[in-house]
């Protein structure tokens, strides 16, 4: 049975949906979403190109509110900025909840998407795993 692992931001627009897809892309028996506090409704474009260069891309990764997710049982929840951190809600079950912050790459160069990406998949990959002990 996959463990569930839930990717938490304020926009879900490029941060958590990386994180998603990198999730989904490099831990077997990991199922990864991700949602918004407040989401954007969008999928930032750069965050889009850089997941579809690195053939990390599928058509269901979409910007979404947090009731859309709420409902699953996770295993995991990671808050990936600290207004997602501060603002987290209660999950049920005791969900255990980390925090492994990322600055947000909105508005900058596609630089900012690529050392993003690179951050995510070294840094947040492995803990994941060993939160989930996989």
């Amino acid at each position: 049975m996959d463990k569930k692992v839930l990717i938490l931001c304020t926009g879900n627009s490029c941060r958590s949906i990386i994180a998603e897809a990198v999730l989904n892309k490099y831990l077997d028996g990991v199922e990864a979403f991700s949602s918004g506090i407040k989401a954007s409704g969008k999928v930032n474009p750069n965050a889009k190109k850089i997941l579809q260069e690195n053939n990390l891309w599928e058509n269901r990764y979409h910007s979404k509110t947090l009731d859309k997710v709420i409902d699953e049982d996770f295993d995991l929840v990671v808050t990936v900025c600290d207004n997602a951190m501060e603002s987290c809600p209660v999950f049920p079950k005791n969900t255990k909840v980390i925090h492994v912050g990322y600055a947000d790459p909105d508005g900058k160069n596609y630089s900012a998407f690529e050392k993003t990406l690179k951050l995510i998949k070294m840094e947040l990959t492995p803990i994941v795993r060993t939160e989930l002990g996989l």
